[in-house]
């Protein structure tokens, strides 16, 4: 018999879930850094075998105020995922407070699909409290199975794989059982990028770019070694942004450019020449053609 399905991630902004995807997937597939807001798209990591599919798939934080129209697309990828799960998980910190009216209580009390509960990081707390929070937890929504675990660290995401392996449906694989994700090289490239700019750079600016792959080549080096050629652009709101990103005598998007090309260069398993420019693009949160452009 073979079982497959949708297994689907959601919780607030940085709660762990794609730390928990990639726990779980084994591979490098959602940015993670310690920022909320840091995935922008539903990213899909498929973790095969050969009588089983799980197709993950990792989410925005559910933004409870929308700012602007790029967070109340973030907010309609979350959405998507009511509809095809077979196992939905709800990662929640330990130390998280959530209100009966939260929306996201109310959602969870929607989905007819069977709720997993993840409670996160309980490394960062001790055992009574973790008792203490599961029964509370228990007394408010109707999951099927909760797991205390933490992803930083893959402590009990054994068992939570186990036990979503065990309770897909029968059915058919979804995707080649070679293939990790549905996307392709070009949105890990930008991705990567993106959170080196997390790291490196402060207050406002990781949250007011988008980065765009413009060209990724293929070829080799006089020696005929692999290389791949990437440009990419680093679209920012301001032009003070613009002078922030590159830095003193370019000195910070060095910075960037060297940090992000080791990130590739380990991803592709390959060398990698990157072109970074930085252009300004006023207000593209709120711009509904440039939203679409950037995939939202």
């Amino acid at each position: 018999m073979h079982r497959s399905g949708f297994v689907n991630i959601i919780g607030r902004p940085n709660a762990g879930k794609s730390t928990l995807m990639n726990a779980l997937v084994g591979e490098r597939m959602s940015i993670i850094t310690a920022k909320p807001q840091t995935t922008r798209h539903r990213i899909i990591g498929l973790l095969s075998g050969d009588d089983f599919q799980i197709v993950f798939s990792d989410t925005p934080g559910i933004i409870s105020d929308p700012a602007y129209k790029m967070q109340e697309a973030m907010n309609r990828f979350v959405e998507t995922t009511f509809d095809d799960a077979d196992i939905m998980l709800f990662v929640a910190g330990i130390d998280e407070v959530f209100e009966d009216d939260d929306p996201i209580m109310e959602q969870l009390r929607k989905i007819k699909a069977p709720i997993f509960l993840v409670l996160n990081k309980i490394d960062l707390s001790n055992q009574k409290e973790v008792v203490a929070k599961i029964m509370e937890w228990q007394k408010r929504i109707p999951f099927k199975e909760i797991f205390p675990l933490s992803a930083l660290h893959q402590e009990g995401t054994a068992g939570l794989l186990k036990i979503i392996t065990q309770s897909l449906p029968e059915g058919p694989a979804y995707y080649p059982k070679d293939q990790l994700t549905d996307r392709p090289e070009r949105f890990f490239v930008s991705e990567i990028v993106r959170e080196k700019i997390l790291e490196i750079y402060h207050q406002e600016i990781p949250y007011s770019v988008e980065v765009v792959v413009d060209s990724f080549k293929e070829t080799q080096t006089t020696r005929g070694e692999d290389l791949i050629r990437i440009a990419a652009t680093i679209f920012v709101m301001r032009p003070t942004q613009k002078s922030i990103i590159i830095g003193k005598g370019g000195v910070l998007i060095k910075q960037l450019g060297t940090a992000a090309r080791t990130s590739l260069e380990a991803f592709l398993e390959s060398k990698v020449f990157l072109e970074l420019h930085v252009k300004v693009k006023e207000n593209w949160r709120d711009d509904d053609q440039l939203l679409k452009r950037f995939g939202y």
